[in-house]
């Protein structure tokens, strides 16, 4: 079973109308690579994890520490203060996928979030947060935007290689013989 959870918090009601992006896949499946997907709007650690803790938390039991791979946050601060409590953040740069947020909770344990790039195309997201939740789950973060980025090259290839067929006449185009010689 895949949730996926719109979340907008009273803090972002006075600020932006524009809920959280999350898919959370269902605890049934056990030895998972992910838990689910997260779609930030920006790389600000500090203005995007409050969003996503308030939704978590209730959920997984208060988190308390995050951790990142610093190749693609430019800025990582070393605490973040969310609703009622602080959530240290700390990082791993070749232990840790770069496409990959881990969450820790001292109640529950640990989870792990596919990061969707915040430029990513809707339709791509799309695929990628039900990639991370699907029922197998057995690629890492890394190996899902790889697929994801051949998939869409070859889309873009394809609708070139439509374009040129159009603009050649496509299917319209009367097909003639070649002149024979006398």
């Amino acid at each position: 079973m895949t949730a996926t959870i719109l979340y907008t918090s009273a803090v972002e009601e006075r600020t932006s109308s524009l809920p959280l992006r999350l898919a959370l896949a269902s605890t049934d499946t056990p030895g998972a690579l992910l838990d689910g997907a997260w779609w930030p709007r920006s790389r600000d650690l500090a203005a995007e994890l409050p969003a996503l803790t308030a939704v978590l938390d209730p959920l997984w039991g208060r988190i308390t520490h995050v951790t990142v791979n610093p190749t693609l946050w430019p800025v990582i601060p070393r605490k973040v203060p969310v609703d009622r409590h602080v959530v240290s953040v700390g990082w791993f740069k070749a232990e840790q996928d770069p496409h990959k947020l881990l969450l820790l909770s001292y109640t529950v344990g640990r989870w792990d979030l596919l990061v969707i790039p915040p430029q990513t195309d809707p339709a791509i997201a799309a695929w990628l947060m039900t990639a991370a939740t699907g029922p197998l789950r057995s690629h890492t973060a890394s190996d899902l935007l790889a697929r994801a980025e051949s998939q869409r090259i070859m889309t873009e290839a394809d609708q070139a290689r439509e374009a040129v067929w159009d603009s050649e006449g496509g299917h319209g185009a009367r097909v003639t013989a070649p002149a024979r010689s006398a």
